[in-house]
């Protein structure tokens, strides 16, 4: 079997900077491709003084679809090997989805076989391995130095499997296996005894802090797609956790009110949608000289009496236009459309032609008054009854 041990470095993003893929056969190296990549965008400070790389060293480098056949065909028929290899796998495969390409190898993390072949290492970064395992790693942090290191972690993990007969690299590339798709520092019976019913779950980290929380109606499943998503903040959030809790709620509303009650006492650091503590802008209606009642929005602080609250335009624009369709509004008089003389929904049959005199102002303005009352609630405080985690249990939320 062949193996291609890859390290990449990037400007801090996506975009690559540097690869290096040493194609190994089990014994020996039998090729290698180490090259710069002119990544097409600027190299933040910190990446240059954390790798050395600068834009100066990259101006003449091949952009990575010079490179890309050989990336390809280097790989090709191995299995991609790497430190936390879902990174580096990831950004390669953005990379050649660019151009239009799809890239499928089979995975092996690093990181993850050392946890099972060298376990109760109080660190699993290539650094910290290298120190306790005694191997030489030189030009850290560039592509051509980390791979070689890993190269030789990979020769002892591999011995360790051969001699011990454990079957864990085996394990690792059973097509059936999600070895390679969980995080390299969670371990795979966390994953697997997560509930696939509606609630609530805890991405944590090392130190046991919650860095994300979440509510989905299969846990599991909601908890795998994390797994798959290649965005940056995805991948940075599974490369640090550790560990997965979850509660039950029996329903997807509780689950939605727990979740926000939870990321507010928590605060972690990967829930940003929801760690904004004041809403800003504010819905509100108002009639003009013709006296037609109108929907509008403004900063919250200039409305005095606000029919709701939102955190941003868009939030507050997509409940105008659900309003707008539920109750056949008009969207020059929701403020959805602007500057004409009449709206375009009316050509649609989704306006009953308020802005072209064909309907009476008092029917239409009943019509938003009958919005506006969907809006508001006829007491302070209620309480809603949801299904409970059993047939004979209920939950209830207090509002």
């Amino acid at each position: 079997m062949k193996y291609a041990i890859v390290d990449i470095e990037t400007n801090g993003g996506i975009k690559i900077t540097e690869i290096s893929i040493l194609l190994y056969d089990g014994e020996k190296i039998i090729d290698e491709f180490t090259t710069l990549i002119n990544p097409e965008s600027n190299i933040p400070q910190f990446i240059t003084n954390l790798t050395g790389i600068t834009a100066t060293m990259l101006v003449d480098a091949p952009k990575f679809y010079e490179v890309a056949k050989r990336v390809y065909e280097i790989t090709e028929d191995a299995v991609f090997v790497a430190h936390n290899v879902n990174f580096d796998y990831g950004i390669i495969s953005k990379e050649f989805k660019a151009l239009g390409l799809n890239f499928r190898r089979k995975k092996l993390c690093t990181v993850r076989l050392s946890r099972k072949l060298l376990p109760h290492k109080k660190s699993y970064s290539l650094g910290n391995l290298c120190a306790s395992e005694g191997i030489p790693l030189n030009d850290r942090h560039r592509a051509k130095g980390d791979a070689d290191a890993t190269v030789i972690l990979f020769e002892r993990l591999l011995q360790l499997d051969r001699e011990n007969a454990s079957g864990v690299f085996a394990s690792f590339l059973n097509a059936r296996s999600r070895q390679a798709t969980l995080p390299p520092l969670l371990p795979k019976k966390v994953f697997d005894n997560l509930s696939e019913k509606t609630g609530v779950y805890y991405f944590k980290n090392e130190a046991k802090e919650i860095i994300y929380v979440g509510k989905a109606n299969n846990i599991k499943q909601r908890v795998l797609s994390h797994f798959y998503d290649k965005k940056k903040r995805e991948v940075s959030m599974c490369l640090e956790t550790a560990d997965i809790t979850y509660k039950e709620t029996g329903s997807e509303l509780l689950a939605l009110l727990f979740e926000s009650s939870e990321i507010k006492r928590n605060y972690p650091k990967y829930n940003r949608a929801q760690r904004r503590t004041k809403e800003s802008i504010a819905l509100f209606s108002y009639e003009d000289r013709n006296g037609i009642t109108h929907l509008a929005w403004n900063n919250v602080k200039l409305v005095a009496n606000p029919l709701a609250k939102f955190y941003t335009i868009s939030e507050v624009r997509n409940f105008v236009e659900k309003l707008c369709e539920n109750f056949e509004l008009c969207p020059k008089y929701c403020h959805l459309q602007t500057n004409v003389s009449s709206c375009f929904h009316y050509q649609l049959k989704k306006c009953k032609g308020i802005c072209r005199e064909k309907e009476t102002i008092s029917a239409y303005n009943a019509r938003v008054k009958q919005a506006i009352d969907s809006v508001r609630f006829t007491t302070d405080n209620f309480i809603v009854k949801q299904p409970g985690l059993t047939a004979n249990e209920f939950g209830y939320a207090l509002c």
